[in-house]
């Protein structure tokens, strides 16, 4: 539930964002410093909201642990349990598996967000070892760049 106000929210004041983006554009005038002030701040919120219902199981093997708000990006870290399999393994024979998958659900999930300029970091540890496996950033032109 409070994923889903989180979310709303962002969307909310990415709608009025965008709005006040193309206005801007339209007089000529673009305030990109406010801009930026106001992402860095709906990031923040974003990520605070999202961690008041960690962690949270999102299938057998993986949990969503943090959500952590840098500048106008927004980091997302995820445990994987990886059973018997060595993070090696892991790193070596699921990546492109996990990159595509991925890329495809954080540009459709996350449109309004890359539009606006807020980035988007999946970073996936193991739940053994506490070890980095995984490390994905999304941009608004790396999303456009897929589409082409």
């Amino acid at each position: 539930m409070n994923k889903l106000l989180a979310i709303i929210l962002g969307c909310s004041f990415v709608s009025q964002f965008s709005y006040a983006v193309e206005t801007s554009a339209q007089s000529k005038e673009f305030p990109k410093d406010e801009l930026k002030k106001q992402n860095k701040e709906l990031v923040q919120l974003v990520a605070k909201e999202l961690n008041k219902g960690l962690p949270q199981t999102i299938d057998k093997y993986t949990q969503l642990i943090k959500v952590e708000g840098k500048d106008t990006v927004l980091h997302y870290t995820y445990e994987i349990n990886t059973g018997a399999k060595s993070d090696e393994t892991v790193k070596n024979e699921d990546r492109s598996r996990m990159r595509e998958a991925v890329t495809n659900g954080i540009c459709k999930s996350y449109k309004k967000f890359l539009d606006a300029q807020i980035d988007i970091s999946y970073i996936y540890i193991s739940a053994k070892s506490k070890v980095e496996l995984f490390h994905f950033d999304m941009t608004q032109s790396k999303c456009f760049a897929m589409t082409k």
